[in-house]
């Protein structure tokens, strides 16, 4: 598991917060607290819960909201769903699903989050 924080930018329906955020590939999903989530937007109950295992033995959580969120990162734009979580140990948490879909890569040594900008560009492909 690799853990690495760093200040993020996240933007929503109703406003914009500056947080610390730990890019953890141990957490399959990406989580935000609920009193964070209402300042930045409208919450979405989800159909079903999700279960969620912890690092604690036999610890389970059930997630029932989402949110979906614009992060900013050195510059670039990116969003995703955050599922709402309460005692996260940070504001928010940035979930291996978030870095695979971005192709985020976590540089442990330098303390960085490595950005390919080809992934931030829209293409759109035009069929003849």
């Amino acid at each position: 598991m690799a853990i690495i924080q760093k200040k993020l930018s996240l933007e929503g329906s109703k406003g914009k917060e500056e947080v610390i955020a730990l890019f953890d590939t141990g957490s399959t999903y990406s989580c935000i607290k609920p009193e964070l989530a209402l300042k930045l937007g409208i919450i979405e109950k989800l159909p079903r819960g999700i279960e969620l295992r912890t690092a604690k033995e036999g610890e389970v959580l059930v997630a029932t909201q989402r949110i979906s969120l614009d992060f900013y990162l050195d510059g670039y734009r990116f969003s995703d769903e955050f599922i709402l979580l309460s005692n996260l140990s940070e504001p928010v948490i940035i979930g291996a699903k978030t870095m695979q879909a971005w192709r985020f890569k976590l540089d442990l040594e330098n303390d960085e989050v490595i950005i390919d900008p080809r992934v931030t560009k829209l293409r759109l492909l035009t069929f003849k």
